[in-house]
């Protein structure tokens, strides 16, 4: 290979960022409460763990995109140099790239819901929620009103990423919701959350500049500073009541909370 082509190679693995994530990794522990409570599934959490993956990548993509296309994302900026902005890769190279994952995550993500789903209802649901967060991933910084612009980014990631996330896979594996599950699933998406709002706080600079008015610019580096200290925090807090919770289920006396809770 000349040197010319191991640049785009390596540019397109940047862009791919073929690294381990903790956004889809958060998968294992949604899969940890099915098992805890005797409801694993490992095909079903293999292709949620595949879906998951699959859609980080689309919104990784998107997100480089949709920075370069609005001039968000420039040579000067803090952090690595993505390929777009080396000018390895070109506007419309990138645009295709979005098609690979878009169509990639639909074939784990249908046979997901296709090997899970018990009833129609449930089946069209799971589709609807899954092309929901395709849209989401793409129109976080894509399109002529992205949502990431204006500061909403943080609570999709809490939705699709937390709550959505966690207790879909829950029931698709159960069959069932139960209210504490709320902890955990607020937890993973707490802690996603705070992924997305240290890479903002790279960027405010950049951000502020270019009219990306993420949370991070809203707050104040000061005061996003203190939200990540909180997002962390809350993280935790969530996870301890969890733990309570389940420690006086399981206690002796309980048995009608266990009932109806657990």
């Amino acid at each position: 290979m000349t040197e010319q082509q191991i640049s785009r190679t390596q540019a397109w693995l940047e862009v791919y960022d073929l690294k381990p994530s903790p956004s889809p990794l958060l998968q294992y522990r949604r899969t940890a409460l099915a098992w805890w409570q005797g409801h694993f599934d490992p095909l079903v959490a293999l292709l949620a763990l595949i879906t998951a993956g699959l859609l980080q990548i689309l919104s990784n993509l998107a997100n480089d995109y949709g920075d370069a296309v609005k001039g968000s994302d420039k040579p000067d900026r803090i952090g690595p140099l993505r390929g777009m902005q080396k000018g390895v890769i070109t506007q419309q190279e990138m645009k295709r790239a979005l098609i690979i994952p878009s169509c990639s995550s639909v074939s784990p993500g249908w046979h997901w819901v296709a090997v899970a789903c018990h009833t129609l209802a449930d089946f069209v649901g799971f589709l609807i929620l899954g092309g929901l967060s395709i849209i989401a991933a793409i129109t976080y910084t894509v399109g002529n009103r992205p949502y990431g612009y204006i500061g909403l980014g943080d609570i999709s990631v809490l939705v699709f990423f937390g709550w959505l996330s966690v207790m879909g896979s829950w029931y698709l594996q159960a069959h069932t919701l139960i209210p504490a599950l709320i902890l955990p699933a607020t937890a993973c998406g707490l802690l996603a959350t705070a992924v997305l709002n240290i890479n903002n706080l790279r960027d405010i600079n950049s951000d502020r500049e270019n009219g990306k008015n993420t949370l991070v610019v809203r707050l104040g580096e000061v005061n996003a500073r203190r939200y990540h200290a909180c997002l962390l925090m809350g993280s935790l807090v969530c996870l301890a009541l969890f733990n309570l919770f389940r420690c006086i289920a399981c206690g002796a006396g309980c048995s009608c909370w266990r009932h109806h809770y657990w």
